[in-house]
Protein backbone atom coordinates (compact mmCIF):
# COMPACT_ATOMS: atom_id res chain seq x y z
CA UNK A 1 0.00 0.00 0.00
CA UNK A 2 1.06 3.97 -0.70
CA UNK A 3 2.15 5.46 2.18
CA UNK A 4 0.03 9.10 1.83
CA UNK A 5 2.35 12.11 1.52
CA UNK A 6 2.35 14.54 4.40
CA UNK A 7 1.87 17.80 1.66
CA UNK A 8 -0.54 16.51 -1.22
CA UNK A 9 -0.17 18.59 -4.76
CA UNK A 10 -3.92 18.44 -5.21
CA UNK A 11 -5.30 17.18 -8.42
CA UNK A 12 -5.73 18.88 -11.30
CA UNK A 13 -3.97 17.54 -14.49
CA UNK A 14 -6.82 20.04 -15.80
CA UNK A 15 -6.77 19.91 -12.94
CA UNK A 16 -3.23 19.60 -11.75
CA UNK A 17 -2.69 23.14 -9.74
CA UNK A 18 -0.65 23.19 -6.93
CA UNK A 19 -2.26 23.58 -3.44
CA UNK A 20 -0.40 23.13 -0.30
CA UNK A 21 -2.62 21.90 3.01
CA UNK A 22 -4.00 25.05 5.13
CA UNK A 23 -1.44 24.66 8.05
CA UNK A 24 1.90 24.56 5.29
CA UNK A 25 0.09 27.32 3.43
CA UNK A 26 -0.61 29.46 6.83
CA UNK A 27 3.54 29.12 7.79
CA UNK A 28 4.81 30.13 4.47
CA UNK A 29 2.07 33.09 3.57
CA UNK A 30 4.81 35.51 3.09
CA UNK A 31 7.20 32.99 0.98
CA UNK A 32 4.01 32.52 -1.48
CA UNK A 33 5.06 31.97 -4.86
CA UNK A 34 3.20 33.89 -7.59
CA UNK A 35 -0.06 33.66 -8.39
CA UNK A 36 -0.27 30.79 -11.68
CA UNK A 37 -3.48 30.18 -13.58
CA UNK A 38 -6.12 27.66 -12.43
CA UNK A 39 -8.47 24.68 -14.11
CA UNK A 40 -11.82 27.65 -13.48
CA UNK A 41 -9.61 30.42 -14.96
CA UNK A 42 -9.25 28.52 -18.14
CA UNK A 43 -12.27 27.47 -18.25
CA UNK A 44 -13.69 31.16 -17.88
CA UNK A 45 -11.66 32.34 -20.74
CA UNK A 46 -13.86 33.38 -23.56
CA UNK A 47 -14.17 30.82 -27.10
CA UNK A 48 -16.49 30.92 -29.64
CA UNK A 49 -19.10 27.80 -30.26
CA UNK A 50 -17.31 24.96 -32.38
CA UNK A 51 -18.52 25.10 -36.17
CA UNK A 52 -19.21 21.14 -35.65
CA UNK A 53 -20.32 19.19 -32.63
CA UNK A 54 -20.61 15.51 -33.38
CA UNK A 55 -20.53 11.88 -31.44
CA UNK A 56 -18.32 9.57 -32.00
CA UNK A 57 -19.62 6.56 -30.33
CA UNK A 58 -23.01 5.69 -28.34
CA UNK A 59 -22.05 6.99 -25.26
CA UNK A 60 -22.78 10.20 -24.06
CA UNK A 61 -19.31 11.44 -23.49
CA UNK A 62 -18.31 10.24 -26.62
CA UNK A 63 -18.37 13.18 -28.54
CA UNK A 64 -16.39 15.99 -29.87
CA UNK A 65 -16.20 19.77 -31.41
CA UNK A 66 -15.12 20.60 -34.70
CA UNK A 67 -13.89 23.89 -35.49
CA UNK A 68 -12.90 25.01 -39.01
CA UNK A 69 -10.54 28.17 -39.66
CA UNK A 70 -12.44 30.28 -42.44
CA UNK A 71 -11.76 30.19 -45.99
CA UNK A 72 -12.07 26.97 -48.65
CA UNK A 73 -9.54 23.94 -46.80
CA UNK A 74 -7.91 21.83 -46.73
CA UNK A 75 -6.63 22.50 -42.92
CA UNK A 76 -4.56 20.68 -41.04
CA UNK A 77 -6.07 19.36 -38.03
CA UNK A 78 -5.08 19.31 -34.25
CA UNK A 79 -6.94 16.57 -32.38
CA UNK A 80 -6.77 18.43 -28.74
CA UNK A 81 -7.48 16.31 -25.84
CA UNK A 82 -7.90 17.98 -22.62
CA UNK A 83 -6.85 16.97 -18.83
CA UNK A 84 -7.85 16.23 -15.59
CA UNK A 85 -6.04 13.38 -13.93
CA UNK A 86 -8.03 11.18 -15.73
CA UNK A 87 -10.97 12.09 -13.65
CA UNK A 88 -14.16 14.04 -14.59
CA UNK A 89 -14.02 15.91 -11.39
CA UNK A 90 -11.63 17.49 -12.59
CA UNK A 91 -11.70 19.17 -16.10
CA UNK A 92 -13.60 18.70 -19.42
CA UNK A 93 -13.59 19.55 -23.13
CA UNK A 94 -14.33 23.51 -22.30
CA UNK A 95 -11.09 23.25 -20.53
CA UNK A 96 -9.57 23.35 -24.01
CA UNK A 97 -11.78 25.20 -25.54
CA UNK A 98 -10.03 28.68 -25.78
CA UNK A 99 -7.16 26.84 -27.03
CA UNK A 100 -8.92 25.37 -29.73
CA UNK A 101 -10.10 28.80 -31.12
CA UNK A 102 -7.16 30.23 -31.08
CA UNK A 103 -5.81 27.67 -32.96
CA UNK A 104 -8.91 28.08 -35.48
CA UNK A 105 -8.21 31.29 -35.70
CA UNK A 106 -4.41 30.40 -36.56
CA UNK A 107 -5.31 28.46 -39.61
CA UNK A 108 -5.60 25.04 -38.19
CA UNK A 109 -8.98 23.23 -37.63
CA UNK A 110 -9.17 21.66 -33.91
CA UNK A 111 -11.36 18.64 -33.06
CA UNK A 112 -11.92 19.24 -29.55
CA UNK A 113 -12.37 15.82 -27.35
CA UNK A 114 -14.78 14.32 -24.95
CA UNK A 115 -13.63 10.96 -23.53
CA UNK A 116 -14.52 8.63 -20.93
CA UNK A 117 -12.59 9.00 -17.42
CA UNK A 118 -11.66 6.08 -14.87
CA UNK A 119 -14.86 7.82 -12.59
CA UNK A 120 -17.27 6.83 -15.63
CA UNK A 121 -18.83 4.17 -16.66
CA UNK A 122 -16.59 2.05 -19.20
CA UNK A 123 -14.26 4.35 -18.64
CA UNK A 124 -10.34 3.50 -16.84
CA UNK A 125 -8.49 0.50 -19.46
CA UNK A 126 -9.08 0.00 -22.02
CA UNK A 127 -12.09 2.42 -22.74
CA UNK A 128 -10.32 5.70 -21.57
CA UNK A 129 -7.64 4.90 -24.48
CA UNK A 130 -10.06 3.52 -26.70
CA UNK A 131 -12.34 6.73 -26.92
CA UNK A 132 -9.33 8.50 -28.07
CA UNK A 133 -8.61 6.63 -30.85
CA UNK A 134 -12.09 6.18 -31.38
CA UNK A 135 -12.33 9.81 -31.66
CA UNK A 136 -9.31 10.54 -33.59
CA UNK A 137 -9.75 7.71 -36.45
CA UNK A 138 -13.50 9.40 -36.68
CA UNK A 139 -11.67 12.20 -38.48
CA UNK A 140 -12.22 10.55 -41.78
CA UNK A 141 -15.24 10.76 -41.32
CA UNK A 142 -15.39 14.26 -40.67
CA UNK A 143 -13.37 14.36 -43.62
CA UNK A 144 -15.99 13.46 -46.30
CA UNK A 145 -17.80 16.92 -44.73
CA UNK A 146 -15.71 18.74 -44.18
CA UNK A 147 -12.23 20.59 -45.98
CA UNK A 148 -9.77 18.48 -43.68
CA UNK A 149 -6.35 17.16 -44.24
CA UNK A 150 -5.54 14.06 -43.13
CA UNK A 151 -1.83 14.29 -44.25
CA UNK A 152 -1.67 16.71 -41.53
CA UNK A 153 -3.30 16.07 -38.46
CA UNK A 154 -1.38 16.86 -34.77
CA UNK A 155 -2.69 15.83 -31.23
CA UNK A 156 -2.21 18.54 -28.76
CA UNK A 157 -3.06 17.77 -25.39
CA UNK A 158 -2.70 19.23 -21.67
CA UNK A 159 -1.79 17.57 -18.43
CA UNK A 160 -3.30 13.94 -18.79
CA UNK A 161 -4.61 14.82 -22.40
CA UNK A 162 -0.65 15.59 -23.06
CA UNK A 163 0.16 12.01 -22.40
CA UNK A 164 -2.76 10.64 -24.36
CA UNK A 165 -1.38 13.23 -27.49
CA UNK A 166 1.92 11.29 -27.22
CA UNK A 167 0.18 7.66 -26.70
CA UNK A 168 -1.81 8.50 -30.04
CA UNK A 169 1.40 8.64 -31.96
CA UNK A 170 2.81 6.09 -30.71
CA UNK A 171 -0.60 3.76 -31.67
CA UNK A 172 0.57 2.15 -34.70
CA UNK A 173 3.36 0.27 -32.58
CA UNK A 174 1.03 -1.31 -30.71
CA UNK A 175 0.82 -5.25 -31.43
CA UNK A 176 -2.01 -6.83 -32.32
CA UNK A 177 -3.31 -8.74 -29.28
CA UNK A 178 -3.61 -5.87 -27.25
CA UNK A 179 -6.71 -4.30 -26.41
CA UNK A 180 -5.48 -1.07 -27.57
CA UNK A 181 -4.78 -2.46 -31.07
CA UNK A 182 -6.55 -1.56 -34.00
CA UNK A 183 -5.87 -1.95 -37.69
CA UNK A 184 -4.80 1.38 -39.55
CA UNK A 185 -4.97 3.82 -36.97
CA UNK A 186 -4.68 7.50 -38.10
CA UNK A 187 -1.28 8.74 -38.46
CA UNK A 188 -0.13 11.68 -37.33
CA UNK A 189 2.41 14.02 -38.21
CA UNK A 190 3.80 15.19 -34.97
CA UNK A 191 2.41 15.24 -30.84
CA UNK A 192 2.45 18.43 -28.53
CA UNK A 193 2.47 17.62 -25.19
CA UNK A 194 1.56 20.17 -22.90
CA UNK A 195 2.45 19.48 -19.21
CA UNK A 196 1.42 16.36 -19.38
CA UNK A 197 3.95 13.13 -17.98
CA UNK A 198 5.13 10.93 -20.96
CA UNK A 199 6.33 7.96 -18.52
CA UNK A 200 3.74 6.00 -17.03
CA UNK A 201 5.94 3.95 -14.77
CA UNK A 202 7.59 6.61 -13.93
CA UNK A 203 4.59 8.64 -13.08
CA UNK A 204 2.76 5.96 -11.60
CA UNK A 205 5.31 6.47 -8.25
CA UNK A 206 4.23 9.71 -7.59
CA UNK A 207 0.60 10.39 -9.37
CA UNK A 208 -1.23 10.23 -5.37
CA UNK A 209 0.59 13.14 -4.73
CA UNK A 210 0.09 14.80 -7.85
CA UNK A 211 -3.66 14.45 -8.20
CA UNK A 212 -4.78 13.24 -4.36
CA UNK A 213 -5.50 9.87 -4.78
CA UNK A 214 -3.69 7.14 -6.79
CA UNK A 215 -5.55 7.14 -10.65
CA UNK A 216 -2.85 5.29 -12.91
CA UNK A 217 -4.07 1.74 -11.21
CA UNK A 218 -7.98 2.78 -12.39
CA UNK A 219 -6.58 3.68 -15.50
CA UNK A 220 -4.48 0.79 -16.24
CA UNK A 221 -5.95 -1.90 -14.42
CA UNK A 222 -3.68 -1.99 -12.36
CA UNK A 223 0.34 -1.20 -11.23
CA UNK A 224 3.46 -1.07 -13.69
CA UNK A 225 3.90 -4.89 -11.52
CA UNK A 226 0.74 -6.67 -11.42
CA UNK A 227 -0.32 -5.41 -15.57
CA UNK A 228 3.16 -4.90 -17.43
CA UNK A 229 1.35 -5.39 -20.77
CA UNK A 230 -1.46 -2.27 -19.85
CA UNK A 231 1.97 -0.04 -19.35
CA UNK A 232 3.80 -1.50 -22.26
CA UNK A 233 0.99 -0.69 -24.50
CA UNK A 234 -0.38 2.69 -23.01
CA UNK A 235 2.30 4.52 -21.75
CA UNK A 236 4.42 6.90 -24.46
CA UNK A 237 7.78 6.03 -22.96
CA UNK A 238 6.96 2.46 -23.87
CA UNK A 239 6.03 2.63 -27.42
CA UNK A 240 9.58 4.75 -28.48
CA UNK A 241 10.38 5.46 -30.92
CA UNK A 242 7.17 7.36 -31.70
CA UNK A 243 8.64 7.94 -34.99
CA UNK A 244 6.98 11.30 -35.46
CA UNK A 245 8.45 14.90 -34.02
CA UNK A 246 7.02 15.76 -30.37
CA UNK A 247 7.43 18.24 -28.25
CA UNK A 248 7.18 18.36 -24.26
CA UNK A 249 6.50 21.68 -23.48
CA UNK A 250 6.98 22.08 -19.43
CA UNK A 251 6.50 25.20 -17.43
CA UNK A 252 9.86 26.05 -15.07
CA UNK A 253 7.10 26.21 -12.02
CA UNK A 254 5.38 23.55 -12.86
CA UNK A 255 5.84 20.14 -10.64
CA UNK A 256 3.62 17.34 -13.07
CA UNK A 257 6.47 16.61 -15.17
CA UNK A 258 10.07 17.57 -12.91
CA UNK A 259 13.65 18.25 -14.40
CA UNK A 260 14.59 14.41 -13.78
CA UNK A 261 11.99 12.78 -15.17
CA UNK A 262 11.33 14.84 -18.41
CA UNK A 263 15.38 14.59 -19.34
CA UNK A 264 14.96 10.96 -18.66
CA UNK A 265 12.40 10.91 -21.19
CA UNK A 266 14.41 13.20 -23.30
CA UNK A 267 17.38 10.86 -23.75
CA UNK A 268 15.11 7.66 -24.27
CA UNK A 269 13.18 9.36 -26.99
CA UNK A 270 16.70 10.89 -28.54
CA UNK A 271 16.93 13.63 -31.33
CA UNK A 272 12.30 13.00 -32.42
CA UNK A 273 11.94 14.48 -28.91
CA UNK A 274 12.29 18.51 -28.08
CA UNK A 275 11.43 19.65 -24.37
CA UNK A 276 10.65 23.21 -24.10
CA UNK A 277 10.72 24.88 -21.06
CA UNK A 278 8.88 27.96 -20.15
CA UNK A 279 10.13 30.54 -17.59
CA UNK A 280 7.74 32.00 -15.05
CA UNK A 281 5.26 29.35 -16.41
CA UNK A 282 2.76 27.20 -14.09
CA UNK A 283 0.51 23.98 -15.04
CA UNK A 284 -2.12 26.04 -16.83
CA UNK A 285 -0.39 29.06 -18.38
CA UNK A 286 0.41 27.11 -21.82
CA UNK A 287 -3.17 26.82 -22.44
CA UNK A 288 -4.32 29.98 -22.55
CA UNK A 289 -3.70 32.56 -25.17
CA UNK A 290 -3.86 35.51 -22.94
CA UNK A 291 -1.18 34.44 -21.21
CA UNK A 292 2.76 35.34 -22.04
CA UNK A 293 3.43 31.70 -22.88
CA UNK A 294 0.63 31.21 -25.71
CA UNK A 295 2.54 32.35 -28.58
CA UNK A 296 5.86 29.80 -27.95
CA UNK A 297 3.32 27.47 -27.59
CA UNK A 298 0.98 28.05 -30.76
CA UNK A 299 4.31 29.02 -33.14
CA UNK A 300 5.51 25.28 -31.93
CA UNK A 301 2.59 23.90 -33.35
CA UNK A 302 1.95 25.90 -36.44
CA UNK A 303 5.35 24.55 -37.33
CA UNK A 304 4.63 20.93 -36.56
CA UNK A 305 0.81 21.13 -38.44
CA UNK A 306 1.94 23.50 -41.67
CA UNK A 307 5.61 23.48 -42.02
CA UNK A 308 7.18 20.32 -41.24
CA UNK A 309 7.36 17.87 -43.60
CA UNK A 310 4.27 15.18 -43.46
CA UNK A 311 5.40 11.72 -43.71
Amino acid sequence: MRSKPLLVVAALLGGMGCALDRGARKETAEAAPPAFLGPRDIDALPSRPADVREAYGSDPLQFGELRLPPGKGPFPVAVVIHGGCWLSAFANLQNTAALSDALRDAGIATWNIEYRRTDNPGGGWPGTFTDVATATDHLRALATRHPLDLSRVVSVGHSAGGSLALWLAGRPRIPAGSALHRVDPLRLVAAIDLAGPPDMKDFARRDETICGSPVLDPLFGGTPETVPEHYAHGSPAELLPLNVPHILVVGDADPVVPEGDRAAYAKRAGGEVEVLVLPSTGHFEPISPRSTAWPVVRDRILRLALYWPSP
